[in-house]
């Protein structure tokens, strides 16, 4: 029989991301993010301009970030200790939204905190993914966890057996965020790790499909 599989996001679950960015943003390139819960490219204005930046502008420093920035990312707290105790139960795993060539960096970012873990790298909504790393896995039993109401719409949609649970560990954008449980596409909504993990280790070893709250 095949351990159960824990396939979870990295950034605002195991990572703080957004508030590095910003910090970065600006000191370096003088824009102004607001955690706002507007979509990014809205949310990111040059210091003493109202006009958004452009969506070209906004990829462009997300590949600045990911590609100089990644080791000023620190763990969301409780994180590092929550995947080392799944890992007694399960095989945990990490499908990220980066392109290809970061695969490498996110797994080394990742072991230099203390998370030792494969990588899946994607582009675009989840469930696909998702889907083919379950299938690969040969899991029976398999729980999602994600910051982003769409992922997990994804994954209803493309393999609904799956427990999701919506996690988004910033503080500062967590109460911003759309809720992927109130929407109906994830089980529960946990937001920082001491009450999430006894909320997973009990969907990995119970075969009720009950509703969560």
């Amino acid at each position: 029989m095949t351990r159960p599989l824990v396939v979870t996001d990295c950034d605002e679950v195991l990572l703080h991301m957004v508030r590095h960015f910003r910090d970065w943003l600006g000191v370096e390139h003088a824009i102004d993010f607001r955690l706002s819960g507007d979509s990014f490219v809205n949310s990111m204005r040059r210091e003493g301009s109202d006009i958004p930046l452009s969506e070209t502008e906004m990829w462009q420093l997300l590949g600045g970030f990911f590609g100089t920035q990644m080791d000023s990312q620190l763990p969301i707290l409780g994180a590092v200790e929550a995947v080392r105790e799944l890992q007694r139960e399960a095989d945990v795993v990490v499908l990220t939204n980066l392109t290809d060539n970061f695969n490498e960096a996110r797994k080394a970012q990742l072991l230099a905190v203390g998370i030792d873990t494969r990588v899946f790298t994607n582009q675009g909504p989840k469930g696909r993914a998702l889907r083919k790393i379950i299938e690969e896995h040969g899991a029976t039993r398999a729980l999602f966890i994600d910051d982003i109401a769409v992922h997990h719409r994804s994954a209803a949609e493309h393999i609904p057996h799956v427990r999701r649970l919506h996690f988004c560990g910033e503080p500062d954008l967590s109460p911003h965020v759309p809720c992927a449980h109130k929407a109906g596409h994830a089980h529960a909504r946990i937001d920082n790790w001491v009450e999430a993990l006894p909320w997973i280790m009990t969907q990995l070893h119970t075969d009720k499909d009950e509703d969560e709250t």
